[in-house]
C-alpha cells in the first residue's frame, strides 16, 4: 500500500497548495506528552552529571554501530540559532571521529549547482560502521534557498517530489535515517542574536543572510509547513525538539537519538598498560629541541 507521497507530482503540488493556504504556525514549543516523566534541571537532575550519563551511552551506541557495521544518517535542521550546532557538538566530543562525523557543507559551488542536487550530499553518506551527523543537510532546498529565492519553483516543487522518494531509496538500502527539528519561538531566537552580536566569540555565528532570514520569519514558517506536510512521512517521520532552553534540548535530543537503536554495551574490556622498556633508547639532549614557550606553568 502506497503512502500520501508515492502517487506523484500532481499530488505532491496539492499538498503544498493547501499547507500555503494555512496560516503560518511558527516555531512554538509543543507540550511535553502526558505519559511522559519529565525532569527539572537542577532540582530532579544535574546537567553536567546527566549529560556526562548520556555521553558514555553514546560511546555504547558507537561501538555497536561501528560492531554491527550499521550506517546512520541524522539530519539537524531548525531555525537559526535554535541550538542545533550546540547538540551537536555534546554528542560528538566523547566519540571517535572515525566512526562519527559532522558535515556542515557550505554554499554549493559552480560546478556542484549543475550537478543533480542530492550529489554532493550522497558523497557524505556513512560506511558500513559510520555514523554522520548533517548540521542542516538537503532540506536547504526548502528552507533558506526557496524563501530566498536561490532556486526556481520548478526547481523547489521537484525537490519536494523527489525527497520522500529520495529518502526512502536511503532506506531502503539500509541505511537508518533520523531527522530533528529544532523549534524555537521568534522571541529566543531574537535574544539568541543579540547574544550573538555582543559576544565577540560568537560572533562568527551570525551571518548576514540570518539578518536577512529575520525579515522574512513568516516566509520561513510557512516554508516549514509546506516541508513537513511533504516529508513527515511514516517511513521517515520529523522529531520536533522543543529547543527554548538549550541544555534541555541537548538532553532531549540525546536521549532520543538513544532510544532509536536497540543497542547493547560492548565497551571493551579494561586493558593492562604494559611496562616500557627504556633500556635500548637514548634520548638526545634536549637543549636540541626547539620548544614552545612557557607563558603559563603550574601554579
Amino acid at each position: 500500500m502506497k503512502d500520501k507521497h508515492e502517487k506523484g507530482q500532481p499530488e505532491t503540488k496539492q499538498v503544498v497548495a493547501i499547507a500555503r493556504s494555512a496560516k503560518p504556525g511558527g516555531d512554538l514549543p509543543a507540550p511535553a506528552p502526558v505519559n511522559v516523566k519529565t525532569l527539572r534541571l537542577g532540582k530532579d537532575c544535574d546537567y553536567e552529571k546527566e549529560l556526562s550519563r548520556l555521553q558514555v551511552e553514546l560511546v555504547k551506541l558507537q561501538e555497536w554501530i561501528r560492531q554491527e557495521k550499521l550506517r546512520v544518517v541524522v539530519l539537524f535542521e531548525g531555525r537559526d540559532a535554535a541550538g542545533k550546532g550546540g547538540a551537536i557538538k555534546r554528542i560528538t566530543e566523547s566519540l571517535n571521529p572515525r566512526v562519527c562525523s559532522v558535515v556542515a557543507l557550505s554554499t554549493p559551488t559552480e560546478r556542484e549547482q549543475t550537478q543533480w542536487y542530492f550529489q554532493r550530499y550522497v558523497a557524505h553518506l556513512p560506511a558500513a560502521g559510520e555514523m554522520v551527523l548533517f548540521d542542516r543537510s538537503w532540506y536547504n532546498r526548502a528552507g533558506v534557498e526557496h524563501v530566498m529565492g536561490f532556486c526556481t519553483e520548478a526547481q523547489y516543487l521537484e525537490f519536494m517530489q523527489s525527497c520522500p522518494e529520495f529518502e526512502r531509496m536511503l532506506q531502503r538500502s539500509g541505511i537508518r535515517l533520523i531527522k530533528y527539528w529544532f523549534s524555537v519561538s521568534d522571541e529566543e531566537q531574537e535574544r539568541r542574536f543579540q547574544d550573538r552580536m555582543k559576544n565577540p566569540t560568537k560572533r562568527w555565528k551570525l551571518s548576514p543572510m540570518d539578518l536577512e532570514s529575520r525579515k522574512h520569519w513568516a516566509e520561513y514558517s510557512r516554508a516549514k509547513d509546506e516541508m513537513f506536510a511533504v516529508t513527515d512521512t511514516k517511513m521517515s517521520p520529523w522529531f520536533v525538539v522543543n529547543a527554548e532552553d538549550k541544555k534541555c534540548a541537548r538532553l532531549n535530543v540525546i536521549r532520543h537519538l538513544l532510544s532509536q537503536f536497540a543497542y547493547r554495551d560492548l565497551t571493551p574490556a579494561p586493558l593492562e598498560l604494559p611496562k616500557l622498556d627504556k633500556s635500548k633508547y637514548v634520548r638526545p639532549p634536549i637543549q636540541e629541541q626547539n620548544f614552545i614557550p612557557q607563558i603559563y606553568t603550574e601554579g
